[in-house]
């Protein structure tokens, strides 16, 4: 699990393409204070084990379900990306619960300046946008972000200077692609609802049911 701030930015070093999967090698600074084999990091948001590690360099595999869903199967080296170690026990919430597993990606349609922020507008598919709430969270490439607004095919998100500072969200532009984790708080109310769309029996617990006891 994974709270959506980014500790570091790193570099891809290589890639080895398989025919349906691919292995990466990043290098980094920060996480690799305690960073070991099997320990969980999010890779612009995705969630990869550490297979290898050697110096300040780790290597993780790439599944073909990955690489369907996220940006990473159109990387190349030298790319960077936002790192972050999966939270420890004792650790703060400074963002919001990030499980690594990407919904799906969306395009940029635009940057501007807002005083000292940045508006980025973002374009996804319908089934990223009915998770997509005014002021809810959303995590872009990995990063925690507050949604400032939302339409029907897009919705935009501000962008501090730190954020900025310290993420590859500022080196993004209009046309390029980004992974996005929506807030899993809504899916899984939906899947309790049973609103799936597959037939599935409805459950006992209502819109009514929550409003009753207070949610």
């Amino acid at each position: 699990m994974f709270t959506g701030i980014v500790e570091e930015t790193g570099t891809v070093l290589a890639i080895k393409k398989n025919t349906r999967s691919s292995v990466l090698s990043i290098r980094g600074e920060l996480i690799f204070s305690d960073l070991k084999r099997g320990d969980s990091v999010a890779v612009n948001g995705v969630c990869l084990t550490v297979a290898e590690r050697s110096g300040h360099v780790f290597t993780a595999d790439v599944m073909h379900e990955t690489l369907n869903r996220s940006s990473l199967g159109g990387m190349a080296p030298g790319d960077r990306v936002n790192l972050e170690r999966a939270m420890p026990a004792d650790g703060r919430f400074g963002g919001h619960i990030v499980a690594g597993h990407i919904d799906g990606t969306g395009v940029i349609a635009e940057v501007k300046k807002d005083d000292n922020a940045v508006l980025y507008a973002i374009k996804a598919p319908g089934k990223i946008m009915k998770y997509i709430v005014e002021k809810g969270s959303v995590a872009i490439d990995g990063i925690s972000l507050t949604v400032a607004s939302a339409g029907f095919d897009s919705f935009t998100v501000s962008i501090i200077p730190h954020t900025a500072k310290s993420t590859i969200l500022s080196e993004k532009s209009a046309g390029d692609t980004v992974n996005i984790e929506n807030d899993m708080i809504g899916k899984y109310i939906e899947k309790l609802l049973g609103h799936t769309g597959d037939g599935a029996e409805k459950s006992d617990i209502t819109e009514e049911f929550l409003i009753k006891y207070g949610f």
